[in-house]
């Protein structure tokens, strides 16, 4: 099992030399006014809470979008700040955006039209020329920053995710020297879904500058090369799975990420997490028997709505789970100013208002939603009570939920329900209870039989995946990546 200590060795012998700078969109710590005071608060998200841990144990520098209020008011000259605040292991340096910049790149080029795009969850995609110029632009000021760390030293640069599509090409122009990386953390579409973007070539080119590209899982990766094969003049070599365009060859690969199996599992037995389990009845009002939990943004890929009409028809279907059943549903809101995140919003709180009404008895009622924000030990303490855990996203690329959910889980009580629309399903169907999400009926079925399952067979389950997800943790992942650039 890799150790915070065996990728740090890892680092050291393999990029020793090398710069080492991570850039992303989201920025894993961020600061805001409480009052005349400033704190410094943790960000609760998927890529972040993975590559914190990474960068402490690398060191380094974070690029990434500011989104705290206070967040200028705590930088240096270089728009730099150590983290985290109480045993700061790295540089997060941040970027600022304009009113106009955000709403183009982020509400408009990267989640109405690469999002909507990349999952199968049949939303249309808008593709704005306004929006792509303002995309290009900020993906130029990210690659600007990576550009002034570099300085003339030679740098490992990771980028991550879907809305840093164009900065390995940008950076690449004034520094080919550099090695670069791209972590794509949402599904790639097949060729046939991803021929409607008319940005398509000039985005493939942005991935195809990059030494080594990673996906989740293989099917994804296959679905790279196919696009590429469908749409550029390019060699593509499915056995040692790379491509070669205008003379570069980039490496594709899969690397299902993990998560930080051992801390996760230390923090939630720590007292904090303990106190916050013995809070949560001003949460989730008595009485109930029976905790189900979710934990999403608000995003219609995640499958809410869908699942609420499965726990509709679990009530329906098995009666004598009313008044001891209760749903939590902890969805963040997110992307409030596109107009199709409003209307999801309106219609979970419709939905739930409306099973509520139909089931309500006494001070009982089947559904709780939580929109606001919870810390990280409200987090782990939901996961440590829950007796079971729904994830029945649409489509994702992994969903790290199902695995910080199993990671808490250290009381061996809880059960997966996992959608086998995830990348994680292929991980943890030895464990989890699979199901599909479209299917409200075998849904239902599915959580009467979590709830059923005999405490023998939940322990046994639960100890297969939490073994699996020690193993595969987040700093094999890091280190197979880094593993794999420095055979370059």
């Amino acid at each position: 099992m890799w150790t915070k200590e065996d990728l740090t060795k890892t680092i050291q012998k393999n990029l020793k030399g090398y710069k080492f700078i991570i850039a992303s969109n989201k920025e894993p710590y961020m600061h805001e006014y409480k009052g005349k005071d400033i704190k410094c608060i943790k960000t609760v998200s998927g890529l972040t809470i993975a590559l914190d841990p990474v960068m402490e144990a690398a060191g380094g520098i974070w690029i990434a979008w500011a989104s705290g209020n206070a967040d200028k008011d705590t930088v240096d000259e270089n728009n730099c700040v150590k983290v985290p605040p109480d045993n700061p292991r790295y540089t997060l340096k941040r970027l600022w955006l304009s009113k106009e910049e955000e709403e183009g790149y982020y509400y408009g080029y990267s989640n109405q039209a690469i999002w909507p795009l990349s999952h199968i969850a049949y939303e249309k995609p808008i593709f704005l020329k306004e929006h792509w110029q303002i995309y290009k632009k900020v993906n130029q000021y990210f690659a600007r920053a990576v550009l002034e760390e570099i300085g003339n030293d030679k740098a490992f640069v990771w980028l991550q995710d879907y809305h840093l599509t164009l900065a390995a090409k940008y950076i690449k122009e004034q520094r080919p020297d550099a090695i670069v990386a791209m972590f794509w953390h949402i599904p790639w579409p097949n060729p046939e879904a991803f021929r409607i973007c008319p940005h398509k070539k000039e985005i493939l080119a942005g991935l195809l500058s990059c030494d080594l590209l990673g996906f989740h899982i293989r099917y994804h990766c296959i679905n790279f090369m196919d696009t590429v094969d469908f749409e550029l003049e390019a060699k593509t070599d499915y056995e040692e799975n790379s491509v070669i365009y205008r003379d570069h060859k980039t490496l594709i690969r899969p690397f299902p990420i993990g998560v930080d199996f051992e801390g996760i599992s230390q923090n939630a037995k720590s007292q904090e997490v303990k106190s916050a389990i013995d809070n949560l009845t001003s949460q989730i009002p008595p009485p109930y028997e029976v905790l189900a939990l979710s934990v999403d943004r608000v995003d219609y890929t995640k499958g809410i709505l869908e699942r609420l009409k499965a726990v509709d028809r679990f009530l329906q279907k098995y009666p004598e789970y009313q008044k001891r059943f209760v749903f939590y549903q902890v969805g963040a809101l997110s992307r409030i100013h596109i107009q199709t995140y409003k209307d999801l919003i309106n219609k979970v709180q419709e939905l739930a208002e409306e099973i509520n009404w139909k089931y309500k008895s006494g001070n009982w009622y089947p559904i709780v939603l939580n929109n606001k924000g919870i810390d990280y030990e409200q987090h782990l303490a939901l996961y440590r009570s829950a007796d079971l855990c729904i994830v029945s996203s649409l489509h994702d690329g992994m969903n790290l939920v199902a695995k910080e959910y199993v990671a808490a889980n250290v009381d061996l009580k809880g059960t997966l329900v996992l959608s086998q629309f995830t990348g994680s399903a292929r991980e943890l169907s030895k464990g989890a209870i699979l199901i599909n999400p479209y299917d409200f009926d075998s849904t239902a079925d599915a959580i009467k039989k979590a709830i059923q399952m005999p405490r023998e067979e939940k322990v046994e389950r639960m100890r297969r995946l939490r073994n699996n997800i020690a193993e595969r943790n987040i700093y094999r992942w890091a280190g197979k990546v880094i593993s794999n650039l420095a055979r370059l």
